[in-house]
């Protein structure tokens, strides 16, 4: 939402609207974010951390450099793609980050392997190597479910969640991006809050509507989903991702943080 604003300026206006932190796309950062020198990552934390908001994360993690893939056959590609992801975990930890979001509908695709069982296998490969790189970091790496409008590889939190168990690591998990949910789930987000967040596997949440505008911007209420977290006990980030930032990314940041507290006062006070 704010990406376009100099980095300073992200940071002040996060924390006077009464954000508790930013979620990056690292290629706002810099075209080449696996490249930005440990003193610029230094200065950027100082940044935040002046302006008094945090850095939670990063998401849009395969944007750049282009042509990575989790699923492809093709191991040289594979590697690239692997040492990408370690490259953004330690970017990441660098910044003060704690969780890595894994969307990149186009860097999963089935169609870049020999078949469905084949692209899972290559997927869970990529994604063992990044709870390693994630553990030794310090964070977590959560896969994220996508609509199947977005992608055919890990559509639903089911599937998600299934290879996070195959690779079998504390530091790899899924969440719920809820206008995801919405399009291409069979339960609604508030019973997939309910039913997956006492696994453990459930580590984040990005909120958003269906006509792809922040919470409160749409016909579905959020009520239920803000509910559903305060009753299972969530400590996470709830981070607010828009694509259609109408009528401008600051005022959409403003009315979404808006909405959302407003529900949590609500929910807090309902038994």
């Amino acid at each position: 939402m704010l990406g376009k604003l100099p980095f300073v300026r992200q940071c002040a206006l996060a924390a006077e609207l009464g954000y508790d932190g930013l979620e990056l796309a690292p290629f706002t950062l810099d075209p080449e974010p696996a490249s930005l020198g440990l003193a610029k990552r230094r200065a950027l934390l100082r940044t935040a951390e002046r302006e008094g908001i945090a850095i939670t994360g990063l998401h849009w993690l395969l944007t750049v450099p282009k042509g990575l893939s989790i699923t492809t056959d093709d191991a040289a590609l594979r590697a690239r793609t692997v040492a990408h992801i370690e490259a953004m975990i330690e970017l990441c930890a660098d910044l003060g980050g704690e969780v890595l979001v894994h969307g990149s509908p186009d860097q999963r695709r089935v169609a870049d392997a020999s078949g469905p069982q084949v692209a899972r296998d290559n997927a869970t490969v990529v994604l063992a190597r990044a709870a390693e790189a994630a553990q030794r970091a310090g964070v977590v790496y959560c896969l994220e479910p996508l609509s199947p409008a977005l992608t055919d590889f890990a559509t639903n939190i089911d599937e998600a969640a299934a290879i996070v168990r195959a690779v079998g690591s504390p530091h790899l998990a899924t969440m719920i991006d809820t206008s995801a949910a919405w399009a291409g789930e069979t339960e609604q987000p508030d019973a997939l809050i309910r039913r997956h967040l006492p696994t453990g596997l459930l580590r984040h949440v990005h909120v958003n509507d269906p006509n792809r505008r922040a919470p409160g911007q749409g016909e579905h209420g959020f009520l239920s989903v803000m509910r559903a977290l305060v009753d299972g006990g969530y400590k996470g980030v709830v981070g607010v991702e828009p694509f259609d930032y109408h009528p401008d990314g600051a005022t959409v940041a403003a009315m979404a943080l808006g909405y959302l507290n407003g529900l949590l006062e609500q929910t807090e006070r309902t038994p």
